[in-house]
């Protein structure tokens, strides 16, 4: 009698398996990548609005006291989010271009668990003040210095009174001590900005390394500001987030509150 064929399971092949593998592979990558571009991007955004609430909160600031804070010093001690020294005048330590947003003292919300402003990567935000080493410009009366940082001062002195040292530009100058843009690279001058507040993104201190993001971090009165670039790029990776207060946006500030001219 014939015996009845015995019909066997015909499974996937190792060939078969690989290609599947692959495919879930492929998709789980492209998702994983496009997950971490919509954080990065929305962490971005989020820094964005924290600078922008910052610069907001200076203005209100200086129409309550009459000046703008010195930076808060860098520490995590006591003092960390408080403009140093407390009651403004002279910045000491770091001085007015190296140091942090006072975040205490102007009611910056978003703070680690020192009072240090955050951005959206947990990095301290940093903030720059006209200092008082470098003589105002166009100055009708008296010229005494602190001027954006001591209400008496800018008072007296008046709104004639320029800046005359923090700049932004769209490059690190060829000369690394260079206090002025390369010509054709600058994106203000030298006697329009009063503050700057900015961020050292996703790399935080870590970017510096590049020529364009070790000038917001050298602590002296220029700064760069351009599109993010890759580290693969002639400057190094780029993706600090700066924003400024000009003079006549706090001038007219204070006017407009009665405390000048």
């Amino acid at each position: 009698m014939r015996q009845p064929r015995v019909r066997r399971a015909r499974g996937f092949t190792l060939t078969e398996l690989a290609v599947v593998f692959t495919i879930i592979s492929l998709l789980l990558a492209a998702g994983m990548y496009t997950l971490s571009a919509q954080t990065e991007q929305r962490n971005f955004e989020e820094t964005r609005r924290r600078l922008e609430a910052a610069r907001e909160l200076l203005l209100s600031f200086a129409i309550v006291n009459g000046r703008l804070p010195c930076p808060a010093s860098t520490t995590t001690g006591a003092t960390a989010g408080l403009e140093a020294p407390a009651g403004g005048g002279t910045c000491t330590a770091p001085g007015p271009y190296g140091g942090w947003l006072p975040a205490r003292s102007i009611g910056f919300q978003v703070t680690d668990a020192a009072g240090n402003a955050i951005d959206a990567w947990g990095n301290s935000i940093r903030y720059a003040v006209s200092g008082h080493a470098v003589a105002l410009f166009g100055c009708t009366g008296s010229a005494t210095q602190p001027h954006f940082t001591n209400n008496t001062n800018l008072r007296t002195n008046g709104i004639t009174c320029q800046p005359n040292d923090l700049i932004v530009c769209r490059q690190s100058p060829a000369v690394v001590t260079a206090t002025a843009c390369d010509a054709g690279t600058s994106v203000t001058n030298q006697r329009i900005v009063v503050a700057i507040v900015f961020s050292t993104g996703r790399n935080g201190a870590t970017g510096g390394t590049g020529t364009n993001e070790a000038r917001n971090l050298d602590s002296n009165a220029l700064f760069v500001s351009r599109s993010p670039d890759p580290a693969s790029a002639a400057g190094g990776e780029f993706d600090d987030q700066v924003t400024w207060i000009t003079a006549g946006e706090l001038y007219g500030k204070l006017i407009a509150a009665g405390l000048l001219p």
